[in-house]
């Protein structure tokens, strides 16, 4: 099978470049891994994404049967990708032009814009071909804006291009059940649905290997891209709760240049205030070779955003043996089973959220078996094997769709 993959703000090059899934973004790393796993089992798959550097060559070989291709749209530099709307256009065309000739059996289309993009270029073939088109959302606006307010900063007309989209797309992939629940609300037909989770690399997440230093009381890990939303000020806070604890924030920018970042600033004043800033430790970004170390290193690895589409801090802790306390929101309700492989606790509750820790710090045998059955479950469900199959079923859906829509 022939797939294009449509990124178009979120290089796979990102991911396997240094940068993990809590610095990297998560469509990165979602992106990579899909592609690599899908050229193992046999396919051939392009990705595009944008060009962001004048000094990037045209094509990149990212794995076996996988091309990165960076597309000429916008400035040949960094731009932030609420500002990438506008771009969309000459994405299209270009998109266009390369498969006017050589046409992919199916496109898969990461994130809204993408898929403004793709549908743009696949109706405009010449001879009336029309490749199938399978959106994968990772983000909704509605989501978003309604847990951000007036600090969403995405365009207006965002949520009814995301309507669009799906209603126009042969097959969308939600990533949990809850996101099925929001695109039905968003007004994507039922049927255009199906569920296919993320996945987890299982030959770097292991419970075996290297564990990263640390000192003799309990450790807790917090994986996160630095940003307001994530919650990492609850697992500050909560802190000020749990004795004899050290609490390590990893993500964000580059250790060298943490101070100069307003997050950082503002969590630092955080622990002060909760009088914990001596228990807290920043380690800015971990490159993705280190993020198995620290979190086998945990006792417990906390995620404590506000919302999540998916998540996937917590499946690389659990295939790692490391019981997970997260909020009970979007995928970690699908990956985290309450009070087997780790604890749902309500978002933005730093006082529960640090009974249900202590409860959990002073039980050495509930946490071995947390852990072990947190492993069990990411090994038997979330590999990237069987991800890929999943979704190469809804490439054949959406195909077996688009001929009878032709």
């Amino acid at each position: 099978m022939k797939v294009a993959m449509i990124s178009e703000h979120a290089s796979p090059l990102a991911a396997w470049g240094g940068l993990g899934g809590a610095d990297g973004g998560g469509q990165n790393v979602f992106v990579a891994d899909l592609a690599a796993e899908l050229g193992r089992q046999g396919h051939h798959v392009t990705v595009y994404t944008r060009r962001d550097d004048p000094g990037q060559p045209a094509r990149v070989r990212l794995a076996p049967g996988v091309t990165v291709e960076h597309v000429p749209a916008g400035p040949a530099g960094e731009v932030p990708k609420d500002r990438l709307l506008k771009w969309m256009p000459d994405f299209a065309r270009y998109l266009q032009a390369r498969w006017a000739d050589d046409a992919p059996d199916v496109v898969h289309a990461h994130f809204w814009m993408s898929g403004l993009a793709a549908l743009q270029a696949a109706e405009r073939l010449p001879g009336g071909l029309r490749p199938p088109v399978v959106q994968t959302y990772h983000a909704l606006g509605a989501v978003k804006r309604r847990h951000q307010g007036d600090r969403d900063t995405s365009p207006a007309e965002r949520i009814d291009r995301e309507r669009e989209i799906g209603r126009s797309a042969d097959a969308v992939i939600a990533t949990c059940s809850d996101e099925t629940r929001e695109l039905v609300e968003l007004g994507v037909p039922r049927e255009h649905i199906i569920v296919v989770p993320c996945g987890v690399d299982l030959e770097r997440f292991t419970h075996d290997g290297p564990t990263a230093p640390r000192g003799d009381g309990h450790r807790l890990v917090a994986l996160s891209r630095l940003v307001e939303r994530k919650g990492v000020d609850t697992a500050i806070r909560a802190l000020a709760h749990i004795p004899d604890a050290e609490l390590v924030v990893a993500g964000g920018p580059p250790r060298h240049v943490l101070e100069g970042d307003p997050e950082v600033r503002r969590l630092r004043e955080v622990a002060a205030e909760a009088g914990v800033a001596g228990r807290v430790e920043f380690t800015g970004r971990q490159d993705r070779d280190q993020v198995p170390a620290l979190l086998r290193s945990a006792d417990l690895v906390v995620t404590l955003p506000w919302y999540e589409p998916f998540g996937m801090v917590p499946l690389e802790a659990m295939a790692c043996g490391a019981p997970v306390v997260a909020t009970g929101v979007g995928g970690h309700v699908d990956t985290v089973v309450d009070g087997t492989t780790g604890v749902l606790v309500p978002p933005r509750d730093p006082a529960g959220t640090a009974h249900t820790i202590n409860g959990l710090l002073a039980d050495a045998d509930r946490r071995a078996a947390m852990g072990a059955e947190a492993r069990r479950r990411a090994r038997t469900r979330y590999s990237w094997a069987r991800v890929a199959l999943a979704t190469t079923e809804v490439y054949a859906r959406a195909m077996a769709h688009g001929e009878v829509r032709a």
